[in-house]
């Protein structure tokens, strides 16, 4: 049956409006949904209360790297449990946590009488989930964003334009952009995940949806000698905040005022 000219008018103009109106959803949410996105439900058995905190952050223990220089457990395990794909090669490589040498994570730090052997090391990086993020403010479509109930900073992927001028805004090199279609690259596709698609942005969410099941980040559950911690920096009796008073940190590029809550200890 044909429409007239009026009606048509009417109906293009309420979509315009429902799209404007639209608030940006999480990785999982309802208000977003595609073909590509999988049910969320946690396997059975698994825990189901959520782990709440007003302010997450990571430790990494330079040291505890240093004494397993080889290990890469974290970035397996996080790269498996997200779909990460493998390319195979620099030009197209997709990294949500993966190693630098103290060196280069850490240039404008570094002095004379540093331990030789520190500056060789190959420490994790990934996403610093900073409290004044340069990212943020630069996504023309609200794609990416930092919730305000637990300061991590998220990515919807079906909001990104594929623009990548968070890619540049981002003084860590923490995001990586899909140039093809990441799916065939995928080792084994894992089904409580979404791919992505050719065009878009990525980074690490800091397991959110992992947290919502109760559970820790998987490259955290996955380091075995104990480098890497998580927890809430606004609990003054979490795990965090006691490493933090016994230990000496420091954090990547906090002269840029973007206060990442990732720790190193050294």
């Amino acid at each position: 049956m044909g429409i007239d000219r009026r009606k048509f008018v009417k109906l293009a103009g309420l979509t315009v409006l429902g799209f404007a109106g639209a608030k940006p959803g999480g990785v999982f949410s309802q208000e977003t949904p595609a073909a590509d996105t999988a049910s969320t439900a946690p396997p059975s058995g698994e825990p189901t209360a959520p782990l709440e905190g007003k302010r997450w952050a990571m430790i990494v223990d330079v040291r505890k790297c240093m004494q397993n220089p080889d290990c890469h457990a974290c970035s397996d395990a996080c790269h498996l449990t997200h779909n990460v794909p493998d390319f195979g090669n620099p030009k197209d490589e997709i990294k949500w946590i993966w190693k630098e040498s103290f060196h280069h994570a850490f240039h404008e730090q570094g002095h004379e009488h540093l331990e030789e052997r520190m500056l060789h090391t190959k420490l994790p990086v990934l996403c610093n989930h900073c409290d004044n993020p340069p990212c943020v403010k630069v996504c023309p479509t609200q794609a990416t964003w930092r919730r305000e109930k637990d300061g991590i900073v998220m990515m919807d992927w079906h909001r990104c334009i594929g623009c990548r001028y968070c890619v540049v805004a981002c003084p860590y090199g923490s995001r990586s952009f899909n140039w093809r279609d990441p799916r065939p690259f995928i080792k084994e596709i894992q089904p409580d995940f979404p791919t992505r698609t050719r065009g878009v942005v990525e980074k690490c969410t800091f397991c959110e949806e992992r947290l919502s099941r109760g559970q820790l980040p998987a490259c955290v559950e996955a380091c075995e000698h104990g480098a890497l911690k998580f927890g809430d920096l606004e609990d003054p009796d979490s795990e965090v905040r006691a490493i933090l008073r016994e230990n000496y940190t420091i954090r990547r590029k906090p002269a840029l005022g973007t206060q990442p809550e990732i720790y190193y200890i050294v």
